[in-house]
């Protein structure tokens, strides 16, 4: 049973995604009445939602029937403000935004989404503001000066890292819709967090991502550290990523929570692309400086979607969640107490990925949803199959270096669990024969 205290007469949220975790939480922090809208359907997805829904289409794919039927019950209880998408929607945004009778999307509209995320009209936008980007092709040349060494294939609607794969030698001459090459640079990658609003940014943070090898899949997302200070980011660099972002959101009236992918190599960065959404680096600014978010960056994205507020630069921030009847009539009024020197935490969140085979027996869900170090908690009974996400790991410490050291022992410590955690063989023949 949750935890949280009656929220009967707050608004209702809905969040969707291929994990809704990190929105559901963050909304529920906000004071909101959440429905999660995913296709795990996580313990603590479901602990900070009132209500689930089942959206998927296998273990890592989403199903837009489900996806639409879904919204359009959302879109049915009292108090609905809207909803709010995460990653692995970015095939469906057209047909969410073309359908009717759903929820309102607190996000970015059509045009303003297709203007960062279709790769023609992206990459064209770069170079007229001189923004410096890895080079692209949308057609294999002629000549076959494409080697595969050096170029990758990427596909703009999608996430995660699973669009990105190797140039395979020969080819079609044009790539489908949505798809373009991109030359390998030798960066490594980071993304900057920030909320957009009436042409105007304010930037949160910057992360160093990380990612691993799936396969043939070279760079598939497996989690961040952050926030990055002046030793890991230069004032230079941080102030040239500031602008690119700045010169972004005033041709393109980006809104909300949006992060923007970036290669760094020393101090030459590389913009690689903008994710129009609430990202997943979210949760390190929550949990380093808990006390500038208490009521959750949701909270922030929601206020700038609606109302065109951004947040200030240095102070504490509340939300005041307004009540059912107030909705559709009044703006949202945040509360800005003092700002006062936040401590200097980091986070890091970490992707663990199934070595082999397994079924969360009730032992390991339990011991993993009573562990604060853990996120994404599977449900008991669920088959994991080699290579897809068992949980998430979030950890805090004063460094970058004590945050990798604390992901290493508390990958050490789930993987534990896995061996030494099992249910009785006959749970195995019942669920598997």
């Amino acid at each position: 049973m949750s935890s949280r205290p009656s929220l009967s007469h707050a608004p209702f949220v809905a969040v969707a995604g291929l994990s809704a975790r990190m929105l559901a939480q963050s909304a529920a922090r906000a004071g909101l009445r959440v429905v999660a809208l995913d296709v795990f359907g996580d313990r603590d997805t479901r602990e900070a939602a009132e209500l689930w829904f089942d959206i998927g289409a296998g273990p890592l794919s989403i199903d837009a029937t489900r996806l639409v039927a879904a919204l359009e019950r959302a879109a049915r209880l009292p108090g609905m403000i809207g909803w709010i998408g995460g990653s692995g929607l970015e095939p469906f945004v057209t047909q969410l935004c073309r359908t009717r009778d759903l929820p309102r999307l607190i996000g970015n509209p059509e045009h303003v989404n297709a203007a960062v995320r279709d790769p023609q009209r992206f990459f064209a936008l770069l170079d007229a503001l001189d923004i410096p980007h890895p080079a692209v092709a949308f057609a294999r040349p002629a000549d076959g000066s494409i080697e595969t060494q050096h170029w990758l294939i990427k596909h703009a609607d999608g996430c995660g890292g699973t669009h990105i794969e190797p140039v395979s030698m020969p080819g079609a001459a044009h790539l489908p819709a949505q798809a373009y090459f991109q030359r390998l640079s030798s960066g490594r990658p980071h993304s900057a967090l920030f909320v957009a609003a009436r042409g105007s940014a304010r930037v949160l943070g910057f992360a160093e991502q990380l990612t691993c090898r799936m396969g043939t899949l070279p760079y598939v997302h497996a989690g961040s550290m952050g926030p990055l200070g002046a030793a890991e980011l230069s004032p230079v660099v941080e102030a040239r990523v500031r602008a690119a972002i700045a010169a972004i959101c005033a041709r393109t009236g980006l809104i909300g929570i949006n992060s923007c992918d970036f290669l760094l190599d020393g101090e030459v960065f590389e913009l690689l692309e903008i994710n129009t959404r609430p990202s997943s680096t979210m949760t390190l600014y929550e949990t380093a400086s808990p006390e500038a978010w208490p009521n959750g960056l949701l909270a922030w994205h929601i206020e700038a979607c609606r109302h065109g507020r951004l947040p200030p630069s240095e102070a504490q921030a509340t939300f005041a969640v307004p009540a059912a009847s107030e909705v559709s009539v009044a703006p949202v009024a945040p509360v800005m107490p003092k700002a006062h020197p936040l401590a200097a935490w980091r986070a890091g969140q970490q992707v663990l990925f199934a070595p082999r085979p397994f079924l969360v027996s009730q032992s390991f869900s339990d011991a993993c949803l009573r562990d604060p170090c853990c996120r994404d908690v599977p449900m008991p009974g669920t088959w994991i199959e080699a290579g897809q996400p068992i949980c998430t790991l979030l950890v805090r410490a004063a460094s970058l270096p004590a945050v990798r050291h604390a992901l290493e022992a508390q990958r050490a410590l789930v993987l534990q669990r896995i061996e030494t955690r099992h249910e009785p063989d006959y749970a195995f023949i019942q669920c598997h024969s």
